[in-house]
């Protein structure tokens, strides 16, 4: 059945269905996917960041901008904040980035979920899984913090929601990891491009993490915005968000020192640039 939703899960891409048209799986392929959804909805957060939301939420007096900064430090808080302000007391999808949703919160909001979330030590010996939100969440925030120099340079509309898709942009990759115990290896292949692995997926599983990373977004019902940007950072034909988060998704990835095609990243340049001036 974990096929079967693949199948549909292609379907969807190419003909642009919403989540909901993805049926539920059953049975025992199904129970795996949902466990895997589960593990990547349960996300722990560095207890550091958790520490500091609560300290600085203390007082009546939180700066907005104070909690966002710390919000957008940590994927599993981000996630949290951006869920729960999605899917409480209205539409689901109206909120599509971190500041908007500390604002419907409130400081006092914002604390609670920081505060329910599972945590980890950033020294702890964990297992490989529990490992894996700390690699995750660097990425993440590598790729955030390129994804605000993109904006300065391309002058892109939307620098909040660019920053929310940077976030999450790899969200499918850890759902993947779940569902598929080899699938670290190909993560794992330094030696590839980032193209490259996707494209190994596909061949290997039958569907790439910016695809499952997409259906999930719109699970949680985040906006098509930020899920759009998810399931295209790696098209090459990527327009408007998506080409930024591509882009910034590939400076990450060459500042780490993993392989990048530079002409995949000249393209996803001149793509960034379009954006500024369309």
């Amino acid at each position: 059945m974990v096929a079967r939703l693949t199948t549909d899960m292609a379907t969807a891409q190419r003909t642009k269905k919403p989540a909901a048209a993805v049926p539920t799986a059953q049975g025992k392929g199904g129970q795996r996917l949902a466990a895997a959804f589960d593990a990547v909805n349960t996300l722990p957060a560095l207890f550091e960041t958790t520490a500091r939301v609560a300290k600085l939420t203390e007082g009546e007096a939180a700066s907005v901008s104070d909690i966002v900064g710390i919000v957008e430090s940590d994927t599993a808080v981000a996630i949290a904040v951006m869920k729960a302000a999605n899917n409480g007391g209205g539409p689901r999808g109206r909120v599509s980035n971190v500041p908007d949703a500390v604002e419907a919160l409130t400081p006092a909001g914002v604390r609670t979920i920081a505060g329910s979330l599972h945590t980890y030590d950033l020294f702890q010996r964990v297992s490989s899984w529990a490992r894996r939100p700390g690699r995750f969440r660097r990425h993440a925030i590598t790729t955030r913090h390129a994804a605000e120099c993109v904006a300065d340079v391309a002058d892109v509309a939307g620098r909040d929601e660019l920053a929310a898709a940077a976030l999450l942009h790899d969200i499918g990759q850890l759902v993947l990891m779940r569902l598929y115990p080899g699938y670290e290896v190909i993560l794992g292949d330094r030696r590839a491009t980032p193209e490259e692995r996707v494209k190994q997926e596909r061949r290997e599983l039958g569907v790439d993490h910016t695809l499952v990373g997409g259906v999930l977004a719109r699970r949680w019902g985040l906006p098509s915005v930020i899920a759009s940007a998810i399931e295209r950072h790696h098209s090459e034909t990527a327009t408007g968000l998506a080409a930024a988060v591509r882009l910034s998704d590939l400076i990450a990835h060459h500042a780490a020192g993993d392989m990048v095609s530079g002409e995949a990243m000249a393209d996803a340049a001149r793509r960034a640039r379009a954006i500024s001036a369309s």
